[in-house]
């Protein structure tokens, strides 16, 4: 019988990768969506509605492991009140009910893998590289990333093993931030941002969705581990490799701090500030990226 994983966010940017690539590893996959969808072969649908705290407990019950990947874009709209809040209940929130699941019905699954953020150690622009052991910040992104691992480890605390996987930005091909860069560095008018020296540790989806199924199976893995290239690129370096695949240098001046701020408030912070990762603790452990230069990368998601 096919081992079956409960995929959160299923249906999301990194939800529809990673649901593919489960198949094509022979695992069978329950999504959990907010809206009813028709199952189809290797995938069954089911619905939660993490504001009422409504679920249908067999996607939880039917499940030999669980990956979690739900939670509000952080990027998509400015970070009002309101905002900050449903990007951060979204991602405790969803977690704590797929713990009331597990703990009324004493369910156990073999492992608990949960999204999170490089985010976690702060809007950063010093040279210093961040590895596990790390300060967390006490800024809105590190604040957001902690609490998402709490509701993870309350997964731990019920004897189960748990894997955070802390993500840089995702490179994949028509979605995620990479899409809205794409029509202005095709057109020509592509250049970087603030001081252009802010770090942007990326990960090709591909890899990304790969270090998932590595928890999946590895069972020495546990705890967190940084999934992003550790190759110091820069926002200026990005902006200039862009426009190299695209057949000109970067002729525009950089965008100005302060037009950002205006623009998008304290959500320019995504685009202003980064930090330098390691990603030793996966090497360690034998994991090796298929996408290690950014040239190939960007080549790879912008092909038709």
């Amino acid at each position: 019988m096919k081992k079956r994983v409960l995929l959160t966010g299923g249906t999301g940017f990194v939800g529809k990768y990673l649901t593919q690539m489960l198949l094509n590893k022979g695992y069978a996959v329950n999504v959990l969506t907010r809206t009813p969808m028709k199952n189809v072969e290797g995938i069954s649908y089911y619905t939660w509605d993490v504001s009422t705290g409504s679920i249908e407990e067999k996607a939880v019950m039917d499940a030999d492991y669980i990956i979690h990947l739900a939670g509000e874009s952080i990027g998509d709209k400015r970070w009002t009140v309101a905002r900050k809040k449903a990007i951060l209940d979204s991602r405790v929130q969803s977690a704590g009910l797929l713990v009331s699941v597990l703990q009324s019905n004493n369910k156990k699954v073999k492992a608990f893998i949960s999204a999170s953020g490089v985010g976690v150690y702060g809007a950063l622009n010093g040279e210093g590289i961040c590895t596990e052991k790390s300060p967390v910040a006490h800024d809105f992104l590190g604040k957001v990333c902690q609490e998402w691992e709490k509701a993870a480890d309350a997964i731990a605390a019920l004897g189960i093993r748990t894997v955070k996987i802390r993500t840089g930005l995702v490179l994949g091909k028509n979605e995620g931030f990479l899409q809205k860069m794409v029509p202005v560095f095709r057109y020509g008018f592509g250049s970087a941002l603030g001081s252009g020296k802010q770090y942007m540790p990326w990960i090709h989806i591909h890899d990304l969705c790969a270090i998932y199924l590595e928890a999946l199976e590895n069972e020495e893995m546990v705890g967190a581990y940084n999934a992003a290239i550790e190759d110091s690129t820069t926002n200026t370096l990005f902006s200039k490799t862009l426009a190299y695949i695209y057949g000109y240098s970067v002729w525009l001046p950089k965008v100005p701090a302060f037009v950002l701020q205006l623009a998008l408030g304290e959500m320019a912070l995504l685009l202003l500030t980064g930090r330098r990762v390691s990603n030793d603790k996966l090497l360690d452990l034998g994991f090796r990226f298929q996408f290690k230069n950014l040239d190939f990368a960007l080549r790879d998601c912008l092909k038709k």
